[in-house]
């Protein structure tokens, strides 16, 4: 993407100056922070935690791994990898890095209540990470990359802090691949989660920014080729409900 004066990102069903994106993005996300899981909830009718332990499984961390969770502020990810590892007997340095500090702020809330230890919270840009080049054993980010301003600069950058033999693997909604399923879910996004969000969260504009950002996004083959691109190899795909969300799974080789 050009970084020319005019260059343009998208927002929604909006294209906005490219320095202004990651503002707007920045505000809706410190207006949902507490209610992140209602959000997720709203947007995908709960299901969006069975999509997580799945992530997590076919990730299945080990213990001793280090283990980068990109955009997971509030610890979604995270306080299921910590737990997978620990059935295992063993723990993992699991770092969270989000761009958003009220995000993280309800992570660290979280995990003094649930009594999460041995979790790093840190503030960075998913598209130039505050850590060493070939340095973590996976990287994880989960309905964060639809967000960002470049794609390609977030990939680039998850394959240089993955280590050799490194997995990467992302959850992101997706293109609803379910004949008749994708018209409902339309319906939903654009005519009911707005006024639901706006009803529950006092936040109307942004979910119908999640809605919008959501069908910007590239679908399952197109984010794959991308993932490709930057260097990544072994590319697989896991649609999850039809295609409402995907898995992308990689290697760094």
């Amino acid at each position: 993407m050009s970084n020319a004066p005019d260059a343009t990102a998208p927002f929604g069903f909006r294209d906005v100056p490219l320095a202004e994106k990651e503002g707007l993005v920045r505000e809706v996300f410190s207006s949902v922070a507490r209610r992140y899981d209602l959000m997720n909830d709203l947007m995908s009718g709960g299901v969006h935690r069975l999509w997580k332990d799945a992530m997590v499984e076919w990730l299945n961390p080990r213990p001793g791994w280090r283990v980068l969770d990109v955009a997971g502020g509030t610890g979604d990810i995270a306080f299921r990898m910590a737990d997978a590892v620990r059935r295992r007997g063993g723990v993992a340095e699991i770092v969270v890095c989000d761009i958003n500090g009220h995000m993280l702020a309800e992570g660290i809330r979280r995990a003094q209540t649930n009594g999460s230890a041995g979790i790093e919270w840190l503030c960075g840009d998913a598209e130039s990470l505050p850590i060493a080049d070939a340095a973590v054993d996976a990287y994880t980010i989960a309905f964060g990359i639809r967000n960002v301003t470049h794609i390609e600069r977030v990939l680039a950058e998850a394959r240089r802090v993955l280590k050799p033999g490194g997995r990467f693997l992302c959850l992101e909604f997706s293109r609803c691949e379910a004949p008749g399923l994708d018209a409902l879910y339309d319906r939903f996004s654009f005519s009911v989660l707005p006024g639901l969000g706006g009803w529950v969260a006092q936040d109307e504009e942004a979910y119908r920014y999640l809605a919008e950002s959501i069908r910007r996004f590239p679908p399952q083959n197109a984010f794959a080729k991308m993932i490709e691109k930057a260097g990544l190899s072994r590319v697989k795909v896991r649609n999850m409900t039809g295609g409402l969300a995907a898995l992308h799974s990689a290697w760094r080789l």
